[in-house]
């Protein structure tokens, strides 16, 4: 048994020998518990709940000892979220928008983009009041302000979802990032030419347009045709591949159209066998490959993505796959590297590797967290070395100097190699002046958010420090020692006095006070025993009441659940003597008592003495079959809850709805005068029938009216049963594609009808009989039959039940038939033979 339960029942053992008039104070101070020994620190590992002297495990130990003050708050250092000098600014992830945090820092460090970006004209921003704050509408305003924000912000990280809400996506699903990628360019394109500075409407196309033409080759007449096409970057197939140059001569390669692939060739105006490959014209200043890792699989129909190995240079040369065109520059030099971590096409984690343009400093850009490269080199390190769930068969090979490996790439990004040239002004790009006005005013909210949150900390500590000073002084008074005065405080008030280091709310022990305004004996185990000295104190410093002292124990409380106590334990010997008397030979004069509630009144004798407990109870107090009293489970299994919600009121099941004596003598029985003496001690308000009580005549009119009702309805079913037979059997049924011989009509009824009726002439006294025959239901809403005697043939017949003509006789005398329904066969003789037609009435509307 739990100790609490063990100290509930020692604190009530006196009431065995103890009548309620006999009370006196000891006993009224051995049921509150004031007298139990205080537990000391260290023998007790939480607290005696049932004790009210325990005061240890309340919360004391984090306070009784040195405390960091860092514990005194939750508030993080703002300065971590502060942007830390020469380093770029991290974007939030929303979710699943890692992808589009990767391609924001990539397009970001194209120089070229993000200057044209800035020229674009913004009246929205320029005219911005900075009391309020901006709001840009268009994707353009968008990226301007982000890109500005990224620039020159104070802060460590910024939040995109301006721009994600913007462009519509998900913040919660993946997108296909290749498929992203190229229509966010071409978004940005279409906004971009709208622009009236005729140098910012083909910003894109400068950047990242090149050309090629898909020249095609007949075979049989010779003649060459080219069709020319612009590009915004290069899908390379890497499936059998092992570098990037095998990649991009598979991406250019001669392709044969023959069998059903040939193509129609216009000088021999006709299909014919032909070559076909791509010829490379121009390339732009940002080149955009994209590795085609993510794949579709046949197989299962899904998209999968390449676990394969692709070796890439750190300079590449374009110049043996153009054609014409020597004066282009087609040496570049790798800028960014975007990379998916994770083996599933649909899942994983996005971050990009970006050189600094301006420095040539590699970083690694991972949503909030910027990390910069040792040495100016690109290192994919561990980007590679995540632990895969698939074994992989393929070991990374070896990358000759100024080469990198990955099997985690999905696009690369080259820049057109430069001149060396001193002139630095090409790399410098300057926020304008109505875009810096609005990262001042975003900057200046971030320092006063810093302040507020500096202060906040200060705030806290200052008063954790009181705090602690408090308990120390306090915790030191709380024990109540003998012979001095002393009050009840709520556990979970000293609790969370001890737990929450900063604010407490007042002291409230109204949930603690029973009927009679003082402290209710149940309570207690939930309240604690302190010294008056701390007591004043705490009230003093926070408030509260009712204040509960010695003189708060209730005796009228005490007293009532010393009664209730006393007869639950003679309830026991009361149910073995009720039970040996029902058992002997009825002589004298009885009484009638439910069988049910025989069966079940030692259960409801103990609800009776639960509703007379809980009387005692303040109105705010626990309801009925709820208390800590409740021992119902001590008295056998009969007494489960499942029986209180049949039974309230001992004796009700033998009481009819007028008040009187059921008539159904099988739900009742007969005891002696000795037992229902003993039952009235604990239902006195029970509803009393002596033996010579007689029945409810109420009832008993009523049971001989259902009585003669019933054979009344199974005359009725009999005579209509007789009347119908076949069509009760189901036997001798016309069938409308072999017409009977001998009438030309048959009639319709529906086919619910004839089975409400059967369940009558089944079951008169259990079903409804069958009054009317509801052919509207067979009617279109003009009138007109719903079928036709095609319909009828082909399947519609379901729905409906044919009669004979004398059938319908009989159904027209015994039923109420709202409209009748006929189908008739009309035989002719005409020069072609005989023939034959059918039509119905009402006709088919």
């Amino acid at each position: 048994m739990a100790p609490r339960l063990q100290l509930e029942k020692a604190a009530w053992r006196w009431v065995e020998t103890v009548k309620p008039e006999d009370i006196r104070q000891e006993h009224i101070e051995l049921a509150y518990r004031v007298n139990l020994p205080a537990c000391k620190r260290g023998t007790c590992r939480r607290n005696c709940k049932g004790n009210p002297n325990c005061l240890v495990g309340i919360g004391e130990q984090a306070w009784l000892g040195d405390i960091d003050e860092n514990a005194f708050h939750n508030i993080d250092d703002p300065n971590s979220e502060r942007r830390d000098k020469n380093t770029f600014v991290g974007l939030t992830n929303l979710g699943a928008t890692c992808y589009v945090n990767t391609f924001l820092q990539v397009w970001f460090h194209n120089l070229e983009l993000r200057r044209s970006l800035y020229q674009c004209h913004n009246t929205r921003a320029q005219e911005h009041n900075i009391e309020s704050d901006y709001e840009p509408q268009s994707i353009c305003e968008h990226l301007q302000y982000l890109f500005a924000l990224l620039q020159n912000s104070n802060r460590k990280y910024i939040d995109p979802s301006g721009l994600v809400k913007a462009l519509g996506l998900d913040t919660g699903q993946q997108q296909d990032a290749q498929e992203f990628s190229k229509l966010f360019l071409s978004l940005l394109e279409d906004t971009l030419s709208k622009q009236k500075n005729p140098n910012l409407q083909n910003v894109i196309q400068r950047q990242f347009c090149g050309q090629f033409s898909y020249v095609t080759v007949c075979n049989q007449c010779g003649r060459s045709s080219a069709l020319p096409s612009r590009f915004y970057e290069l899908e390379l197939n890497i499936q059998g591949h092992k570098n990037l140059t095998e990649c991009v001569t598979e991406f250019l390669k001669e392709e044969k159209l023959d069998g059903d692939n040939r193509y129609f060739c216009e000088s021999c105006q006709s299909k014919q066998s032909a070559t076909r490959r791509i010829r490379l014209h121009s390339i732009p200043p940002t080149l955009n490959l994209q590795l085609m890792r993510f794949v579709f699989d046949r197989q299962t129909g899904h998209k999968k993505k390449l676990n394969t190995f692709i070796s890439f240079p750190e300079q590449l040369d374009m110049g043996p796959f153009l054609e014409g065109k020597e004066d282009q520059k087609c040496v570049y030099e790798l800028s960014a590297v975007l990379i998916h971590r994770g083996i599933s096409a649909y899942s994983g984690h996005y971050i990009a590797h970006v050189k600094d343009a301006r420095t040539g400093d590699w970083y690694k850009f991972n949503d909030e967290e910027i990390e910069k490269m040792e040495g100016k080199k690109l290192q994919l390190g561990i980007e590679e070395d995540i632990a895969e769930t698939v074994k992989s068969q393929t070991r990374k090979p070896k990358c000759s100097k100024g080469y990198h490996c990955s099997r985690n790439a999905y696009m690369l990004v080259y820049k057109v190699q430069e001149e060396e040239n001193s002139d630095t002004s090409w790399t410098n790009v300057e926020v304008p002046a109505f875009l810096q006005r609005l990262v001042d005013q975003d900057n200046h909210k971030f320092e006063e958010w810093c302040r507020e949150m500096a202060h906040m900390r200060k705030q806290s500590v200052d008063k954790g420090k009181a705090k602690h000073e408090e308990v120390k002084e306090l915790y030191e008074l709380l024990p109540a020692r003998d012979g001095e005065s002393y009050e009840f405080i709520p556990m979970d008030w000293l609790k969370k006095w001890l737990e929450d280091s900063t604010a407490t709310r007042e002291i409230d022990n109204s949930n603690f006070l029973c009927s009679h305004g003082k402290l209710h004996p149940d309570k207690v185990g939930d309240s604690k025993r302190v010294s008056l000295q701390a007591s004043q104190v705490l009230y003093e410093r926070y408030s509260g009441g009712p204040r509960l002292d010695g003189s708060s124990m209730c005796r009228e409380c005490v007293g009532q659940r010393c009664r209730v106590l006393r007869l639950k334990n003679q309830l026991n010997e009361d149910y073995k003597e009720v039970t040996n008397l029902v058992k002997r030979t009825l002589s004298g004069e009885g009484y009638w008592v439910g069988k049910a509630s025989l069966r079940s009144w030692r259960q409801l004798a103990l609800e009776q003495l639960d509703e007379d407990e809980q009387e005692t109870k303040h109105s705010n107090g626990q309801t009925n079959g709820q208390g800590p009293h409740n021992n119902s489970k001590e008295f056998g299994p009969e007494l489960s809850e499942g029986n209180e919600d049949e039974m309230k009121t001992f004796n009700e099941d033998i009481v009819c709805c007028h008040g009187g004596l059921s008539i159904l003598e099988t739900e009742r029985k007969l005891v002696s005068s000795d037992v229902w003496t003993k039952l009235r001690e604990y239902f006195f308000k029970a509803p009393e029938f002596t033996q010579n009580q007689e029945a409810c005549q109420q009832c008993l009119t009523l049971e001989q009216e259902e009585k003669d009702n019933e054979a009344v309805s199974k005359m009725m079913a009999l005579d209509q049963k007789n009347q119908l037979i076949n069509l009760f059997n189901e036997k001798n049924r016309p069938i409308l594609n072999k017409w009977p011989q001998g009438t030309d009509v048959l009639y319709i009824v529906p086919l619910f009808f004839v089975d409400e009726w059967r369940k009558f002439i089944r079951r008169p006294t259990k079903s409804s009989p069958v009054s009317n025959v509801g052919n509207t239901l067979l009617l279109c809403p003009h009138g007109g039959f719903m079928f036709t005697y095609d319909s009828l043939i082909n399947g519609d017949a379901q729905h409906v039940a044919l009669l004979w003509p004398s059938e319908w006789e009989v159904i027209g005398r015994l039923f109420i038939v709202d409209q009748p329904i006929s189908i008739h066969c009309f035989k002719q003789t005409t020069l072609n033979g005989p023939t034959t037609q059918y039509t119905t009435q009402p006709d088919y509307f």
